[in-house]
């Protein structure tokens, strides 16, 4: 199990429960993220994964618990609340513009400009000079030039202009929803480096998906949802990919069962 009693975390979601019309999404919610790790957050679907990242981002309010900002608790209203603070998702649908060359989706909302007053315009050359240097930054070995459009590139490169849009705009928490989802082995292979490199520039990634062994090629901790409550919590060193698979398949006992085997070994 998890002991970081020594770090304040980023961010402390507590006892965290959302209720719809009687069903109950979430149950409870424990979760913590703390600066430079990679988590797997993980579960079945319906397990509340969403709802949970929903509430994290603003997007849900819950319907009770508390969430705390490095120690300070605070009420997330909004998605852009959040955003301010530090916090982006990249979905699987990814909120790009195909027609947009590369340097215009990273900076889009925050488009750089020149001139004075009414008659200002875009600065596309030093929009794509950094767009270039932050795409090197986090990995990409393969020249792409900003200039480019959206459209031409692959699933993995899209991918890397969200990761890389983060890291340039000072974002402490990176959430990424099925990043892997439909990518070739060379593509995912890329994605994963990116995650990999994102953690060495100091951002928190909380990696959503369903395919086991790809998150856990990067990941630093688990934590696993089942019906809307944490039923596992683990480091990597302490969980097997296959034990990740048991408890998501099989419940609650086989995570108890594993956390009692990890107590009696220490």
């Amino acid at each position: 199990m998890i002991d970081d009693t020594n770090k304040i975390p980023l961010v402390k979601m507590v006892g965290i429960s959302k209720d719809y019309s009687g069903v109950h999404a979430l149950r409870s919610v424990d979760f913590e993220i703390y600066k430079g790790e990679v988590i797997g957050l993980l579960g079945d679907n319906g397990a509340g994964k969403t709802t949970l990242i929903k509430v994290l981002l603003g997007l849900e309010q819950p319907t009770s618990g508390e969430i705390f900002l490095e120690g300070k608790k605070v009420k997330m209203n909004s998605a852009s609340q959040s955003r301010a603070w530090g916090m982006e998702a990249a979905h699987q649908t990814l909120a790009l513009v195909p027609e947009m060359n590369i340097a215009r989706n990273f900076f889009l909302g925050r488009e750089i400009t020149k001139g004075y007053g009414p008659f200002k315009f875009l600065d596309m050359r030093e929009m794509i000079k950094i767009c270039d240097e932050k795409l090197t930054e986090i990995g990409i070995k393969r020249k792409i030039s900003s200039d480019n459009k959206v459209s031409f590139l692959s699933g993995g490169e899209k991918q890397s202009i969200c990761i890389g849009r983060a890291v340039s705009f000072g974002v402490k928490i990176l959430v990424l929803d099925e990043p892997t989802a439909a990518l070739s082995i060379n593509e995912t292979n890329k994605v994963l480096e990116y995650v990999i490199n994102a953690k060495k520039l100091g951002l928190s990634v909380v990696f959503i998906t369903h395919n086991i062994y790809h998150v856990y090629s990067v990941a630093d901790r688990f934590v696993i949802l089942e019906e809307g409550a944490v039923i596992g919590n683990f480091r990597k060193e302490d969980v097997t990919t296959e034990q990740i698979i048991d408890v998501i398949s099989k419940g609650k006992e086989i995570a108890e069962k594993i956390i009692s085997t990890n107590i009696i070994k220490t």
